[in-house]
């Protein structure tokens, strides 16, 4: 484990970091999308219904 920060030798960190980012912003992009399809976690229709307002679909 003490030469575990040779890997930076193997990969530009700069480019971890980028791909990194890249991923977790479209993860949690998938995943908004994924719970607004369903109707008990699509809280457009949640709050649409609270403020009796019509959802257009």
């Amino acid at each position: 484990m003490s030469k575990f920060y040779k890997i930076w030798l193997i990969f530009d960190p700069r480019r971890v970091f980028v791909a990194q980012g890249v991923f977790l912003f479209l993860l949690a992009a998938m995943i908004h999308l994924v719970l607004l399809s369903t109707p008990s976690y699509n809280w457009f229709q949640i709050a649409a219904a609270k403020y009796e307002r019509p959802v257009a679909e």
